[in-house]
């Protein structure tokens, strides 16, 4: 009865997963990891609204008279990420060195789907029996692996707007540059337009709002930089990854500020703490579709650890498909080599556990309300540092070949 509710919850999405186990194929293994992750995200969740009053039973876990219901929640949360990164971080371990399909591991890592969501399991239960402090320590590191992960969602932006701008480019013809241009030129318009709508919902007249004006200010400058930079002659770059670059750092700008506090004077759009179900129905889908995107294609990109014997050249792969086996004219298997890192797949997931558990605990921050998801000052501050560094990392992409001439970039 201890652990009732986690139990139910998570048997009962393993139940389901495992019963799809046996369709599960190396062409559908990634997306059915995805499946397994988000499941933990919608096990949390419930957790999150319902587990509070069980956790209060529990004698290992109720250690003190001061601990109130957002932090019984935060416990919910980061008990099943705790879970969930623990099993990724074990295949990442195991999965290292894997470079081609006849490495027994291969195998492991497509098949074996009913031992894998009792393993799965097992390992989220037996995290509501750890002690508080190991708990509060892996919420401490999840901040740095949520950070991590953001840095991964920037160098993946950075590499989809090179690929894309490189992709029309090669294709020499004077329609695909007019789209260029016509797309960037949209993309700058947007970036500002966009920039100039937060002036009216996070700058309220009659009030002294000088850091939202600064974060806002910001992106616009540095849009203005990154044209400067890219179109220079003396730097190869171009004006569409400029332009795609400025509109996400608007965007990350706008997450930032919305996850403002709710009761602070310069956040126009919230006025109360209540948040109606939809809102944080859309806010969690929204997030749910961002972090298995981003863990996907981490995953799957060629920009990040790609394993020796898999070639960076060459066609690309569909995101969800693996080669099959090979065979040699004698019926033994070729040595066909792996088409991504699976020990750094399972790494993203792991990060993104992290990323998700700090979304869903307000980054363990209790100052705002409990049916608040993403808000509080923390959180803030970490989007808004992720715009920046996103645009440090841009201009060393445009910088770099001219410092470093030796060394290959994109």
């Amino acid at each position: 009865m201890a652990c009732c509710l986690a139990s139910c919850c998570a048997s009962a999405t393993c139940g389901l997963c495992t019963s799809v186990a046996s369709g599960i194929t190396r062409k559908s293994a990634r997306i059915a990891y995805c499946g397994l992750f988000g499941a933990s995200l919608v096990v949390s969740w419930i957790l999150r609204e319902t587990g509070a009053p069980l956790l209060e039973k529990l004698p290992w876990i109720n250690t003190s008279d001061s601990f109130t219901k957002e932090w019984y929640q935060q416990q919910s949360v980061l008990r099943v990420s705790f879970g969930n990164f623990l099993f990724f971080a074990i295949y990442a371990l195991i999965m290292i060195g894997v470079k081609d399909q006849n490495d027994r591991r291969d195998s492991w890592h497509h098949g074996g789907w009913g031992l894998k969501m009792i393993v799965w399991f097992l390992l989220v239960v037996l995290m509501f029996f750890v002690p508080n402090v190991i708990v509060s320590i892996y919420g401490t590191l999840s901040k740095f692996g949520a950070g991590a992960f953001l840095l991964v969602q920037v160098v993946l932006l950075l590499d989809a707007t090179h690929n894309w701008n490189d992709s029309w480019v090669e294709k020499d013809e004077k329609k695909w540059y007019i789209a260029l241009l016509v797309i960037s030129i949209v993309c700058y318009i947007a970036t500002y337009a966009f920039s100039g709508i937060l002036f009216i919902w996070f700058n309220p007249s009659g009030h002294d709002c000088g850091l939202n004006v600064f974060f806002i200010v910001m992106p616009m400058i540095l849009a203005f930089v990154f044209a400067i930079i890219a179109l220079h002659p003396a730097v190869n770059g171009s004006l569409l990854p400029a332009s795609v670059i400025s509109v996400y750092c608007a965007y990350v700008c706008y997450t930032g500020l919305s996850s403002e506090p709710h009761d602070y004077v310069c956040n126009g759009l919230n006025k109360s703490k209540a948040v109606n179900a939809s809102t944080l129905i859309l806010g969690m889908l929204t997030t749910v579709l961002s972090v298995l995107y981003s863990a996907l294609r981490a995953g799957s990109s060629t920009t990040f650890l790609s394993p020796p014997s898999s070639p960076r050249a060459g066609g690309r792969e569909a995101l969800l498909e693996d080669p099959e086996d090979g065979k040699k004219k004698g019926g033994e298997a070729e040595a066909r080599p792996v088409s991504y890192s699976y020990s750094f797949f399972h790494i993203i997931f792991a990060l993104a556990s992290m990323y998700a558990a700090m979304l869903l605990s307000g980054w363990t921050d209790s100052s705002e309300s409990a049916s608040l998801i993403d808000v509080g000052w923390t959180s803030v501050w970490v989007k808004i540092c992720t715009g920046w560094v996103t645009a440090v990392l841009y201009i060393w992409t445009l910088i770099a070949p001219l410092i470093l001439p030796d060394r290959e970039f994109y």
